[in-house]
């Protein structure tokens, strides 16, 4: 007899972006609804639909899904995944060694650990999501009591003081106490 499969992490353990499907749906109406303008206003001109227009509008759609499809963010403890569409990345936060959030360009934030995992996180899905934004921080600051992490704990004090700060007013503003 063979021995019992161990149990699956719980789906507890495991946290999603709440807001991904949501945009994923108005990235596929946004590509729907122009695929059939673009069919129509094709099929008004004099020559009407044909086929190398039609598979010109088809194209130009599914172009803008890829575009405007967003990554999937998840995060278990310990570890952080990034489903793009043709690419997963995946980056373990308990044993970062660096991570950076540019002054610059504000809006990713990227995170390396030890075994050459990259991974690069929207920094509007932390902001909408929290609970990611705690798991992150908190396997980053094991990290730094483990040592692993060595560059990029400037950027990730100044990127905590960002999320709490913007957090604290989104509760002031949904609470009606801004």
């Amino acid at each position: 007899m063979q021995p019992p499969l161990p149990s699956p992490r719980p789906a507890a353990d495991v946290l999603h972006d709440a807001g991904w499907p949501g945009e994923a749906r108005a990235a596929l109406l946004c590509s729907g609804l122009l695929l059939g303008v673009a069919l129509v206003v094709d099929a008004g001109t004099p020559h009407g639909l044909t086929l190398p227009g039609a598979l010109g509008c088809i194209t130009l759609c599914v172009l803008l899904l890829v575009i405007l499809l967003p990554a999937r963010v998840s995060a278990a403890p310990g570890l952080l995944t990034v489903r793009g569409l043709w690419v997963t990345r995946t980056v373990r936060t308990d044993r970062l060694v660096a991570v950076a959030w540019p002054a610059d360009t504000a809006g990713r934030l990227a995170l390396r650990d030890e075994d050459g995992g990259r991974a690069e996180v929207d920094l509007r899905v932390l902001l909408a999501n929290p609970a990611l934004w705690l798991r992150v921080e908190a396997d980053a600051r094991t990290s730094r009591a483990h040592g692993t992490l060595d560059h990029g704990t400037a950027d990730l004090a100044r990127l905590a003081l960002h999320v709490h700060s913007e957090t604290a007013r989104t509760v002031l503003r949904v609470s009606g106490l801004d």
